[in-house]
């Protein structure tokens, strides 16, 4: 059973899709992405985080979430119907974090970026950005442990994706030499993005069949069969090309 949401606090001021602060059944709060979000955003935010934990990223806790009608109706928020009711994905709210700063990056294990830059690079997604002067690195430090979470994967499978622009912007694009040059680490990385690839299948059936629809007999835009077949592109001999 999906967690119900039983209370809406507030809508976070942060992130492109303005998620909702929920508290759910299971005494969790929760940052929720729903109708305003967009089909595809919701499709790449659960797959890719299948995708991102099967492969070993430190992803924070997510999970398909229910948003009962009444507590949509029973709303004073003026922009609750950005929300809506029925599933919405839900990612578990961590205890003492806050966004990464630049000058916390030194402090990220060499392996978690070399990690994060790959997989960004095999999903297409290029919005984790962060120079001195800012970006968006969805990515979360905790400084009592002093570990990071990955978050949002809202904008991957981008087929409009530009690998000249990823590896000047990546927030970990320095290491893209060394990630993608060397054959043994590549070796390495192509196994573990085959092994996660296995996730794929499953989770695209485990997404609630409402989000593969925008309305009755309107398919979202999400091609599954060309992410598929982008994802499976580890295995061609041009993957690690930055240039074309």
């Amino acid at each position: 059973m999906p967690v119900q949401i039983v209370e809406v606090l507030r809508r976070s001021e942060q992130g492109v899709t303005l998620p909702f602060i929920c508290r759910g059944d299971d005494g969790h709060t929760y940052f929720v992405k729903g109708r305003g979000a967009g089909r595809h955003s919701l499709l790449a935010e659960y797959i890719c985080g299948r995708l991102a934990r099967a492969f070993g990223l430190p992803v924070a806790d997510f999970s398909v979430v229910d948003v009962p009608e009444e507590l949509v109706f029973n709303s004073l928020l003026p922009e609750i119907g950005e929300l809506g009711a029925g599933p919405a994905f839900g990612s578990k709210a961590l205890p003492h974090v806050q966004e990464l700063r630049h000058h916390q990056l030194k402090a990220v294990p060499v392996h978690t970026k070399k990690d994060v830059l790959v997989f960004d690079w095999w999903v297409h997604n290029q919005d984790r950005t962060l120079t001195p002067r800012g970006g968006n690195p969805n990515l979360l430090w905790d400084q009592t442990t002093k570990q990071v979470a990955v978050i949002d994967h809202n904008v991957a499978f981008d087929f409009s994706f530009d690998k000249k622009l990823f590896a000047e912007n990546h927030v970990f694009a320095e290491l893209i030499p060394e990630a993608f040059g060397d054959l043994a680490e590549r070796a390495n990385f192509e196994t573990r993005l085959n092994e996660a690839f296995t996730e794929f299948d499953a989770a695209c059936d485990n997404v609630p069949p409402e989000w593969w629809w925008v309305d009755d007999g309107v398919p979202a835009l999400f091609d599954k069969a060309a992410v598929k077949l982008l994802l499976s592109n580890v295995n061609q001999g041009n993957f690690w090309e930055v240039v074309p």
